[in-house]
This record gives structure tokens, sequence and C-alpha cells, in this order.
């Protein structure tokens, strides 16, 4: 059976059941309890998380992210991680996923739209500045045997009625969205087959306010 470990900061705690369930009888799917922020966040417990799910290096894919939290912009301040940092630290993520599962392929999504104008004066994101910090991502990782997932422009020209505030996608229209897009890399990738989940009775994973964070 096929190994698929998701790796992500709350974007990743919307759609990782969904993956699961859909994968359920033909992959195991591991993901972390925690929601993985920043992008030195994963660099340092990446290898605990592997451990976590009980996964040993024959991992067949990862599917992973981190940006949203490297480009908050707290108080009219500089994004909280600056960018030329962000670019290097997501390349070192790519080498300790290679070295802790050397057989896997490898998906990074890019991070995901938001909606402003719903910000908190004090705690805020730009698309803008979203964009310039996945394509830091992209310039990273060009070279390497990654595979992009491009959550950002999947996600750009979603009604906002299909977010849950300005930031997540915890709705049942987007879930599937969003999930959908997640599992056809994943078995186009694999070469296997996900079953068809009913939206109106999916269960998500019951994370905590504290864990899903912001």
């Amino acid at each position: 059976m096929k190994k698929i470990f998701l790796i992500g900061d709350s974007i990743r705690m919307g759609y990782d059941k969904y993956v699961k369930d859909a994968l359920n009888g033909v992959a195991l799917v591991g993901y972390p309890s925690e929601n993985c922020r920043f992008s030195t966040y994963v660099l340092r417990y990446a290898h605990e998380w592997k451990n976590e799910v009980g996964f040993d290096e024959n991992v067949d894919l990862v599917h992973w992210n981190a940006g949203l939290w490297d480009a908050l912009e707290l108080f009219d301040d500089e994004p909280l991680m600056p960018i030329s940092t962000y670019k290097e630290t997501i390349l070192r993520i790519y080498k300790r996923l290679r070295f802790l599962f050397p057989k896997a392929k490898i998906v990074f999504a890019t991070s995901t739209n938001v909606c402003e104008e719903m910000a908190n004066p004090d705690f805020k994101r730009h698309n803008e500045i979203i964009e310039q910090y996945n394509a830091a991502a992209l310039e990273a990782l060009a070279g390497t045997d990654t595979v992009i997932n491009d959550l950002y422009t999947l996600t750009k020209n979603l009604p906002n009625s299909y977010r849950s505030d300005w930031v997540h996608f915890y709705t049942p229209e987007a879930t599937e969205i969003i999930g959908g897009r997640v599992l056809s890399i994943i078995c186009e990738l694999l070469g296997i087959k996900a079953s068809e989940i009913n939206i109106e009775n999916f269960e998500p994973e019951r994370y905590s306010n504290k864990n899903i964070g912001y």
C-alpha cells in the first residue's frame, strides 16, 4: 500500500482528512496533528512528524507547503520572514525531505489567496506579498524534482462564500475543490485511484482553534 505524507499549515488542515478518506484502502495517508506554521518550523520538525505518524523512509509521496506564516505582516511591519531567508529555507526543506524520504515523489503547494478586506488591521497578509513568496519558493525549487501544485491560482477566483474566514477554506465547497486538486496530483503521480467522497456527509478532523491558528 502506498504511503503519503501531508505537511503544511492550516490550509492543509482543511483537506487532510478529505484526502485520507478518499484514499482509504489504497494508501496510508499521514499528517501532523498540529499546524506546521513557518518554513523554519517545518525544517525543525519534519523528522519528528515522520516519527509521529509512524512512517519510515519508504514514503511514496510527500505533499507540503509553507509560506502564509512567513508572509504575515503584524502592526504594519514587514513580513515576519525576510523573503531571501524564506527562499533559502524552502530549498533546505526540500533537501531535508529528500534525505528523510529518498524514494518519495515530492509535491510543493503554493500558498493560497486571502481576502485582504476581511483581515484585522494589525494582522494582515497581502496577496501581492504572497505572490512574491510563492515566486521565491518556485525559484528555490527550480532544478529539483519537485512537482508544483498551484493552490494560489486555484483559490484566487473562488467566491468569498467558499471561505470560512479571510484565510481559510473550511467550507464543503472549498474542501471538495482544494482536496480534489491535491488528490488528482497524488493519484496521477502514484497511479492510484481515489474514491468519491460525499461532501455532505464528510467529517473533517476536529482540530481546535488553538491548533489551527492563523
